[in-house]
């Protein structure tokens, strides 16, 4: 049986995705070692040494959804110029504009959540937890679920990908620098929504996106 700590601990060793992980357990009957192989010969385990070196070149692009009611700007980086005119990487830097329109994260990752909004959020979670009646024992780990939650709504790389949630983004950006062969990093980005702050009627632009691209 593969277990969610097998399929962790691989990750930790490889940094590859949790579906690679899972597949590469299960067609190796569990055996770690073996597994590492199997996701070095797919060139997947690579993927984390190449994580660590230095992107600079690469696109800034844009996404404009529904006759012009979202736009985002958005830089991914690359090594190489010659990389950043992959059409692979084209199409990628594209799906992660069209995912900041439809999943409207605010930070590209949890660690440029600042200090005082991240204390902020677990004060309101805190009271909220105290409000349901929980025990005070509890509210702490119950906090920190969470935020984990936040996270995952608020930052890019800890969002589903709206054209496969079984992976987040950040597993998607993975497999990229598996295939593209260079290290891939989403700078920063900007999203943009017609009359934003007006009291309007709430629309699902994940599913009016995903509808816009064929999905």
């Amino acid at each position: 049986m593969i277990t969610a700590e097998m399929v962790k601990q691989l990750r930790e060793r490889t940094g590859a995705g949790m579906m690679d992980c899972k597949k590469a357990l299960t067609e190796t009957n569990g055996n770690i070692d073996k597994a590492i192989e199997y996701l070095r010969e797919k060139g997947l385990a690579a993927a984390a040494k190449k994580a660590g070196r230095i992107a600079a070149e690469g696109l800034v692009d844009s996404y404009i959804h529904g006759n012009g009611r979202i736009g985002v700007l958005v830089e991914v980086n690359i090594e190489t110029d010659f990389a950043a005119a992959n059409n692979e990487f084209k199409s990628f830097v594209k799906d992660i504009a069209m995912q900041i329109a439809a999943a409207k994260p605010e930070y590209v990752r949890r660690e440029d959540v600042p200090a005082d909004i991240l204390e902020k959020e677990r004060e309101i979670l805190k009271a909220q937890a105290r409000n349901e009646g929980k025990p005070e024992k509890i509210i702490e780990k119950m906090v920190e679920g969470r935020i984990e939650k936040f996270y995952k709504e608020m930052c890019l790389l800890e969002q589903d990908w709206i054209k496969d949630p079984d992976k987040t983004i950040k597993q998607l950006i993975t497999e990229k620098i598996a295939a593209i062969g260079e290290n891939i990093n989403i700078r920063r980005f900007a999203r943009f929504e017609r009359g934003e702050g007006i009291a309007k009627k709430e629309e699902n632009f994940a599913d009016e996106v995903m509808k816009q691209i064929g999905g």
